[in-house]
């Protein structure tokens, strides 16, 4: 059982507080919030969300990590990658890089190192960073000015991958997806019904509803238990098709963890909702709103189906170790090996690419291309 958190300080007190009036000005005539919206104002929220907050959720110090926080291969890997597109659409052309939800900097700042140092040259990119949040936002571009500079890439904010219009170049999202709004559904044996919740008092308890609207999208299924729950994001699958609209040519990568819906339903009929502070899981999701991260497993079935509907074509899809080994992985390693240094760094560096490679298992990753442009790149995985 995980332990109560300690670190329950006035400052989050009077931010929860903060998003329970939220809440209880968002419910219906009968108080109940669709889940989407519950986890938009427990995290989004501009005045008291989890992500509006000052310090960082990211790291050691944080909440949790992501793979560019254990070691820089992860970022110099994905650099290989883009080098590799960028070729395979021809130098000397305006190429973008867009990465989207960039957290606290930390893989643009290593993928922007090691683009810089790339005998090709870095002539015509860019590097735009595309986040939600407003602290996040300044703590990502701080980090990365420098970087930008070192390298003599421009980099800049934008508000989102439509922005600027049409480009060629890459997306890159690690670890967006979970975290975009998702709705619950759980399958009653003859219907589907919409979970979230209701404020009683000032406590915000689990509820449910019939189904408010129609879920976009492919059809959902008809599973064999009553009581599975199934959770699927229209947010995340119009971001998809975001994507499709607007890359011209070049290749978008997607990196989260993940399921087909098959697996989904038959290993996680309780859904995969988790809540987590400070690098613990929270008993209660629901508890403390605004003072922990929300995220869900993606679907991968749903936003597979949302690429095909944009009209994107896929290049890749599989682990992120597969991945990563078909990107350049262990030629960076071996030469991280020989420049080590000592036996101790060495050893760190071997504990920190077991990490990437075996530690994120449940991770896939998603490569996909508008038609123009797709022969290029899968000749050149």
């Amino acid at each position: 059982m995980v332990e109560p958190s300690t670190s329950f300080s006035p400052e989050a007190a009077s931010r929860v507080a903060r998003v329970v009036a939220r809440l209880k000005k968002e419910g219906g005539a009968d108080g109940f919030v669709p889940f989407d919206q519950f986890m938009e104002v427990a995290l989004y929220d501009r005045d008291a969300g989890f992500y509006a907050r000052e310090r960082t959720p990211l790291g050691s110090s944080g909440d949790f990590y992501t793979a560019p926080h254990v070691h820089p291969l992860f970022g110099r890997t994905l650099a290989e990658r883009v080098r590799t597109v960028r070729r395979a659409l021809g130098r000397g052309r305006p190429f973008r890089v867009v990465e989207v939800g960039p957290g606290d900097g930390t893989l643009a700042e290593t993928v922007l190192a090691a683009l810089g140092r790339a005998p090709e040259g870095v002539e015509g990119m860019e590097y735009l960073l595309v986040e939600r949040s407003p602290s996040m936002r300044q703590v990502a571009l701080e980090r990365v000015e420098a970087a930008g500079h070192a390298s003599g890439i421009p980099v800049r904010l934008a508000d989102s991958v439509a922005a600027d219009g049409p480009f060629e170049g890459v997306v890159l999202a690690n670890e967006l997806l979970d975290a975009l709004p998702a709705r619950r559904l759980e399958w009653t044996g003859s219907e589907w019904r919409e979970l979230g919740i209701r404020v009683e008092g000032e406590a915000v308890v689990a509820a449910s509803a019939p189904l408010r609207t129609p879920v976009p999208g492919p059809e959902l299924p008809t599973p064999g238990e009553p009581e599975t729950v199934l959770e699927v994001s229209p947010e995340a699958e119009g971001w998809v098709r975001e994507v499709g609209d607007h890359l011209a040519r070049g290749l978008a990568i997607l990196i989260d963890y993940g399921m087909e819906q098959s697996e989904l339903l038959v290993g996680h009929r309780s859904g995969t909702l988790a809540a987590v502070r400070s690098h613990r899981t929270v008993d209660d999701p629901y508890a403390e709103p605004g003072d922990s991260d929300l995220s869900m497993f993606v679907n991968f079935s749903r936003v597979r189906a949302a690429a095909r509907r944009a009209g994107l074509e896929e290049i890749m899809y599989c682990s992120q170790s597969e991945a990563l080994g078909a990107w350049g992985f262990p030629a960076l390693f071996e030469a991280e090996v020989r420049a080590a240094g000592t036996g101790e760094a060495e050893v760190r560096l071997r504990l920190a690419a077991k990490n990437l490679l075996f530690g994120f298992d449940r991770f896939r990753v998603l490569e996909l291309s508008p038609p123009n442009g797709a022969t290029e790149l899968r000749s050149a995985t």
